[in-house]
């Protein structure tokens, strides 16, 4: 029996594990599927305009068979080494923590190099089970390339100013890509109706915009199961047309697959063939947006779907389309809708306006991502952040940017009414957007994943040297439309830099203006004033040392709670932190002052302070931490995670309860609580008086700052303190609504800081 026992439980395990092979190859399969709607809208509407484009400058005039095949040939190669190569199976490889985008990289660079412009990062963060950074054999390129970022500053700004443009040109596809593929999708109804004047093609797609922008606030999860089919649909229609149109119309169009038909081009049209490729570039339009969304779904399942369905879908509508225009050439201005065979024109029209809309919707949902985003990481002002949904964590609805970006769309829709022009503007946000993703993905090769430098030379030289040919083309196209998303991107840069330099000399002034420890222990355990019952929250940037807010407190109030608990929120670069290690607790100075320290932490995608009861969190890990600190002491010493405020005198530092100590997270704290009840009765006692005071309320004091520039500063200084931030930080949401603090219990402390 001892034989057969064996055998028996390895058949069961290994039945055990074909279902569970079933089961995961099924959710793959599924997630390939939802992804179609929600990553690859933008991508996939891209046929809509490409040749229309292309074709738009001088190039129009040589118009014969060798230029499309040339044409094709760069969108060919164009699109399956940027897309398929570069993205599908380099970039997507580096996600973090399953989050894509230019933070993304940004995020895991800072983790692996002290390269982070963010304020209060400590060691303890580190251990966070989100920051994956492991204990890998540094290589010499990684160590000089960590090293000279660490020893200039400058460089780090630059770096970051540097992520910041790419940023805001993907906040640009949000403006541009709802505008090119509504009004593109709209205007093939003039193939029928002739007549129809160009006011009302406009007049519609505005309609549709306004339709589209309206019902944001539902979230995309309420209409997210109708996205996919639409998607899917869509790709298996204009792949069905390409075939048609290359059995149809020219069977010998493989024949411009060939790069030799590229270097036939451009020997032959010279400096309009080089131009052109300004247009040819809007093939790849979504790839970015394909890397942004990758938090929705599996990286395995968003490259299964591209892989086999959404690549060969686009490269046989391309070709399709480039057979079509071989045999017309005088329909080059209008080749998608004019090479759609008449039988199914109507009903592809109606299927090509619902994924135009589809794939806007895609860029404006990566919009209100990367906004969130920014205002975690102290980039962008902080606005009203909506989760749209609670079975999806990321899906966010934002709504001044949602009508400021409705605003932009109808002014380009109605200012430019032309799809070439707004081509021109979205193909230079795209092309820069891909050089800076290309950029930072080189550094990731050598700082993360430790890769040797003739590597990752090869990869920046391979589409770098690409993405720079596309990006000089896009450039000449800048009086032709493309300022549009120069003066966009360069004006949400500077909202973004402006504000992240004010908050950073604010973060400096704090530290600069602390409360001297000292002069807390000198007043003595009532602090010099009335210690009455209740909890006081005394919220700072600072997670170190006193903030100077408690000063004016200690100076001008006769009275305070008998509870005293210093709460620092901040940002950390992981994308989420999960709540049973979200807060640290700690005391700050002598037993008998009462006095506390939480840090709460949060990853650049969480919303602060949402989806639980902050109060009871706090009181509960207070409670934790008191009945568990001589554990804590016992079981880590003196070394972990300790922060002694460096004014007090040497002789307090042997004392650890005159020591402010950062010691565990809730989780840790949780593990250990039962095991200290009885050893340490005496904690017993100011648990009680923490209960007592949580009944008789809780009060929260918060800093009010105003920015002033110093009569000393430049101009531009002055320009950018005392005009943009002080109107970003009026009209901004204060810091009473983001972490959602009752304005019953709201005590504001007005303070001036110069920078």
């Amino acid at each position: 029996m001892f034989h057969h026992k064996p055998s028996f439980e390895s058949l069961e395990h290994g039945l055990q594990n074909q279902k569970l092979n079933k089961a995961s190859c099924s959710a793959v399969l599924s997630l390939a599927y939802q992804s179609l709607g929600v990553v690859y809208g933008d991508l996939s509407t891209s046929p809509l305009y490409v040749y229309k484009t292309t074709f738009s400058g001088k190039l129009s005039l040589h118009e014969d068979d060798e230029e499309i095949y040339g044409v094709l040939s760069f969108i060919f190669w164009t699109f399956t080494l940027i897309a398929l190569l570069k993205y599908v199976f380099i970039v997507m490889s580096a996600d973090d923590n399953g989050e894509g985008g230019t933070f993304a990289l940004y995020s895991l660079l800072c983790r692996h190099a002290k390269l982070s412009m963010l304020p209060n990062q400590q060691e303890t963060d580190e251990k966070l089970s989100a920051y994956g950074v492991k204990k890998t054999a540094e290589t010499w390129q990684s160590f000089a390339l960590k090293s000279f970022f660490e020893k200039h500053t400058k460089f780090r700004k630059g770096l970051l100013i540097f992520v910041l443009l790419g940023t805001c040109m993907t906040i640009g596809d949000g403006v541009f890509t709802p505008a090119i593929s509504v009004l593109s999708a709209v205007s093939g109804v003039k193939i029928k109706a002739t007549g129809l004047h160009e006011n009302y093609v406009v007049a519609i797609s505005c309609a549709l915009l306004v339709g589209l922008f309206s019902i944001q606030h539902h979230g995309t999860h309420r209409v997210a199961f109708l996205f996919a089919p639409i998607v899917t649909a869509w790709l298996l229609s204009i792949a069905g047309i390409g075939i048609y149109n290359i059995i149809h119309w020219n069977p010998r169009i493989f024949h411009a697959l060939s790069p030799v038909y590229m270097v036939k081009l451009l020997k032959r049209t010279g400096h309009e063939g080089w131009l052109s490729l300004g247009g040819v570039v809007l093939s790849i339009t979504g790839v970015e947006t394909m890397f942004a969304d990758l938090g929705h779904f599996s990286t395995l399942s968003v490259k299964i779907a591209f892989t086999f369905l959404v690549y060969p879908c686009l490269v046989l509508a391309y070709l399709g389309e480039a057979a079509f225009l071989s045999r017309h050439h005088e329909d080059i201005q209008r080749s998608f809708y004019k090479a759609i065979p008449e039988a199914v024109f109507w009903p592809v029209f109606i299927v090509a306006t619902f994924a135009a809309v589809v794939g806007s919707q895609a860029a404006i949902s990566a919009t209100f991502s990367i906004i969130s985003q920014c205002c975690a990481l102290n980039c962008f002002p902080h606005v009203k952040i909506v989760h749209t949904s609670r079975k999806i964590y990321g899906q966010v609805y934002i709504p001044e940017v949602n009508w400021m970006l409705l605003s932009l769309c109808l002014a380009v829709t109605i200012g430019l009414r032309d799809t070439n022009m707004i081509g021109h503007a979205y193909g230079l946000a795209v092309t820069i957007v891909m050089f800076v993703t290309t950029c930072l993905m080189t550094m990731v090769m050598i700082i993360v994943w430790k890769q040797r430098i003739v590597t990752a030379a090869a990869f920046l030289v391979l589409f770098g040297s690409v993405e720079l040919v596309y990006l000089s083309a896009a450039f000449f196209k800048i009086p032709k439309g493309g300022w549009i998303s120069l003066l966009l991107s360069l004006t949400f840069m500077s909202i973004m830099f402006v504000w992240n330099y004010g908050k950073l000399k604010k973060h400096e002034f704090d530290l600069e203006n602390k409360v001297s420890m000292n002069r807390i222990l000198s007043l003595g355990p009532s602090l010099g004033m009335v210690r009455v019952p209740g909890i006081g929250l005394v919220y700072t940037n600072l997670a170190t040392g006193i903030p100077a807010i408690f000063g004016h407190f200690v100076t001008n109030l006769p009275a305070f709670h008998q509870v005293l608990v210093f709460v620092c929120v901040k940002a950390v670069q992981v994308p989420y932190v999960k709540a049973e290690e979200r807060m640290l607790m700690g005391r700050v100075g002598p037993q008998e002052y009462h006095m506390f320290r939480c840090i709460v932490r949060y990853g650049y995608k969480d919303v602060p302070h949402e989806n639980y009861n902050f109060e009871n969190r706090l009181v509960s890990a207070l409670m934790e931490f008191i009945e568990t600190e001589g554990n804590v002491k016992y079981e880590l010493g003196d070394t972990e995670s300790d922060n002694v405020d460096e004014n007090v005198p040497e002789h307090m530092f042997a004392l650890p309860d005159h020591e402010e100590k950062m010691v565990r997270s809730l989780k840790e704290i949780e593990e250990s609580v039962s095991g200290c009840l009885e050893t340490h009765p005496s904690l017993k006692d100011e648990s009680v008086q923490i209960l007592k005071a949580r009944e008789s309320g809780i009060a929260y004091i918060l800093g009010h700052s105003y920015a002033k520039a110093k009569k000393s500063s430049t101009i531009l200084t002055k320009f950018a303190i005392d005009v943009v931030y002080s109107f970003l930080s009026r009209n901004c949401r204060g810091t009473d609504v983001v972490l959602n603090v009752p304005h019953t219990s709201l005590l504001e402390v007005g303070m001036i800081y110069y920078v």
